[in-house]
């Protein structure tokens, strides 16, 4: 029950937060926003923000972290407010300290979702799907990347979590085995789960094929 009750708190203080973020942003108020972010980080986090971009996503991550569990979805309202607080650097004109917070929230996101964090609390999908049209154009860190491979096969996504998988390979990350995984376990799927997918099994064997055919030939290649 308190458990509930936080997080019912933690919603609604967010909820209010981010009306009066969005009209201080209009009115170009953008140190009065930051505080406002500031503020609800440290009413239900005891952080700030100079603190918590100043650590790694890892050390964040480990500071949510009881008895050998992840409260995940702590977790997502951290990256929440790094999302606003992303927003109103942006609104600003501050694309770097933007692109920054976006790109860590997007991790954090990630790993709590990863974690068993319920998607329904904060819009999660929607969340993600933002910051997914924030960082666009840019390379994802790898360690965001394998989350978010992860991320978009859970969630049915499967057209994209191609895309994903070979993100990674492109950056010569060796992901033979995740891909061959991926596939096998498409072709579990049944076909109208596929087309929702955006993979039709047509193209998810089509696909296997290729990914054996260019794994095979870079291991050919180190040999």
């Amino acid at each position: 029950m308190f458990r509930r009750d936080y997080i019912v708190r933690m919603i609604e203080d967010m909820t209010a937060m981010v009306a009066k973020v969005f009209t201080l942003k209009q009115e170009k108020k953008t140190t009065e926003a930051l505080w406002e972010v500031d503020e609800l980080l440290n009413r239900h986090f005891r952080l700030n923000s100079r603190l918590l971009n100043s650590l790694s996503v890892e050390d964040i991550i480990e500071m949510f972290r009881l008895g050998g569990v992840i409260e995940s979805d702590k977790l997502q309202g951290v990256a929440r407010l790094l999302k606003e607080e992303g927003s109103i650097f942006a609104a600003a004109g501050n694309g770097e300290a933007a692109l920054f917070r976006f790109m860590r929230s997007l991790h954090l996101f990630l790993y709590a979702d990863l974690y068993g964090a319920d998607r329904e609390l904060l819009d999660m999908n929607k969340e993600v799907d933002e910051l997914l049209k924030e960082t666009e154009g840019y390379q994802l860190p790898v360690k965001t990347e394998r989350q978010l491979l992860s991320y978009l096969e859970s969630a049915g996504r499967y057209a994209k979590a191609e895309d994903s998988l070979y993100r990674l390979w492109d950056q010569s990350i060796d992901v033979a085995l995740e891909g061959r995984g991926l596939y096998e376990r498409l072709l579990l799927k049944s076909p109208e789960e596929l087309e929702l997918g955006g993979l039709p099994l047509e193209e998810v064997r089509q696909g296997q094929a290729e990914w054996d055919r260019i794994t095979a030939a870079a291991k050919q290649e180190q040999n």
